[in-house]
């Protein structure tokens, strides 16, 4: 599913990567739909909560008639607890979900979250890194939006792959140099966008999108490529500077 839900991108020099081996899902508290959760949680093997992210899975489970709510129980509910609902706290913790508040106020959620993903990796050195998928991230407030882009950026050099997922789209951080995205057209697109998140500016050069750049500068002082367009199943991308990524995602058909 994630194969055909996400995009892919790596170095251009070296070759696609395969199927998933391990995927954490790691859900935040945005609103997200049924069928984005269901997509994203048949993809993961781990799935945790952030905080309030607990309330917006029991929502949603709650408020629809086909899924139910005994198989999408999570492995973890973690965070400082403070938007965590006390009914969403004792059903959780009433059916064995560790529920465990962390003060740490240097620490978000979702940076709590992932330290627990690192943890279970270093307890099992010889598996591939998860892949982490953040339900949520880029809708609802600004701040937490800042917030979701900013550490996927600091993050870039800790983990492979990193995606931010909601009802409308999908982004993850380009480092620099050169990048191929396969795009199932199908699933995604065609609207993207290259956003200089986090750096004065970067030199961009793309093939596969409707209006490709050519050693053009990227800043939020000048020109930013938004409401661009795929028009390949293959796209490249050069960036001098880390970037943020991001493609429409397609809707569920019925």
């Amino acid at each position: 599913m994630v194969d055909a839900v996400l995009a892919r991108s790596q170095r251009a020099k070296d070759s696609l990567p395969q199927r998933l081996e391990r995927c954490a899902l790691i859900i935040l508290n945005q609103p997200f739909s049924k069928d984005l959760l269901s997509r994203v949680w048949a993809a993961c093997q781990w799935r945790g909560c952030a905080d309030g992210g607990a309330n917006r899975l029991f929502d949603v489970l709650q408020e629809s008639s086909d899924l139910k709510s005994a198989d999408f129980l999570p492995d973890l509910v973690k965070g400082d607890l403070d938007s965590l609902r006390s009914d969403v706290n004792e059903y959780y913790a009433g059916l064995g979900v560790p529920v465990v508040k962390d003060e740490d106020q240097y620490a978000t959620d979702l940076m709590k979250c992932i330290a627990e993903v690192q943890k279970i990796e270093a307890s099992s050195p010889g598996q591939s890194q998860f892949t982490i998928i953040l339900l949520g991230g880029l809708s609802g407030r600004l701040d937490q939006t800042i917030h979701t882009m900013s550490y996927l950026h600091k993050l870039r050099k800790q983990r492979k792959q990193i995606f931010v997922v909601t009802d409308d789209n999908v982004g993850w951080v380009l480092d620099e140099g050169e990048h191929l995205i396969e795009v199932d057209l199908s699933s995604i697109g065609p609207t993207c966008g290259l956003l200089p998140v986090g750096v004065e500016s970067s030199i961009l050069t793309t093939r596969g999108l409707r209006w490709n750049l050519d050693n053009f500068e990227s800043s939020f002082n000048g020109l930013v490529s938004s409401s661009n367009a795929t028009v390949s199943e293959e796209v490249y991308i050069s960036t001098s500077r880390p970037i943020f990524w991001c493609i429409e995602l397609a809707k569920s058909q019925p």
